[in-house]
């Protein structure tokens, strides 16, 4: 797979790559910038390699719309997300233990990838995901079907849990090399003409992966905060799933 240089600055060459290469994750680089870069040009891949010496952003315990999660900290953890879609289709949100492991949610949110690419142009996402406890039921908090979904405090419509396809596995195999990076996958359909067409329409598959810090507020509330690579700044991202 090929990959471009975005170069140091906006708006600069773009200078292929055919060869093998380590990207350094220390320059002044930040996520968003790359993600921003990414919607510009279009690029076959663009990744950073993570580094053992991230550390986490400051988490936060409320987020707008006059909501607020407990403070109460049980157990902490990282993983890895990976935010994924076709350039004009909805976009997924996956939950792994590492790269290479099988995913332990997998949501599929009601709005397009471009648009969830815009809002991180800003610097700061929070998405929140709230739904109803059923009565008499002790369903843990990842099995919940469906969610109200809010970006930055403004309600967008839902999120829903679903099974891996096998398109799904097949973007993820692609990825298990990547543990932070944003870019967008090549699509190659070996299937019939019509979903070539399709494939086409919708574009490449684009995609966000990084590190989440996984905090455990109780059963009923966990929250996921980005972990910036060393030598970036400025990206703050975090979800939040809270059942009442």
């Amino acid at each position: 797979m090929r990959m471009i240089d975005l170069g140091s600055q906006r708006g600069g060459p773009i200078y292929i790559i055919d060869t093998p290469t380590d990207i350094d994750c220390t320059r002044e680089v930040r996520f968003r910038r790359s993600f921003r870069s990414l919607v510009e040009y279009m690029v076959p891949c663009c990744g950073f390699q993570h580094t053992s010496d991230s550390s986490p952003s400051t988490t936060s315990s409320s987020y707008d719309n006059n909501h607020s999660i407990p403070t109460t900290t049980t157990n902490a953890s990282t993983v890895t997300g990976t935010f994924f879609g076709y350039r004009k289709g909805r976009v997924s949100f996956c939950l792994q233990d590492h790269t290479r492991s099988s995913p332990i949610l997998l949501l599929e949110f009601a709005v397009p990838t471009a648009y969830l690419a815009r809002e991180m142009q800003h610097g700061l996402l929070r998405i929140a995901l709230e739904c109803n406890r059923v009565a008499g039921s002790s369903r843990s908090l990842f099995s919940m079907p469906a969610w109200s979904m809010y970006c930055n405090g403004r309600k967008v419509g839902f999120a829903v849990k679903r099974q891996m396809t096998a398109s799904d596995a097949a973007v993820l195999k692609l990825m298990q090399s990547v543990s932070v990076g944003a870019g967008v996958v090549p699509v190659e359909s070996k299937g019939s003409t019509s979903d070539h067409h399709h494939h086409q329409e919708e574009g490449e598959i684009m995609y966000l992966r990084a590190s989440f810090e996984r905090v455990i507020g109780s059963a009923d509330s966990e929250s996921f905060h980005m972990i910036n690579p060393v030598g970036s700044s400025g990206q703050e991202l975090s979800i939040f799933l809270l059942r009442s």
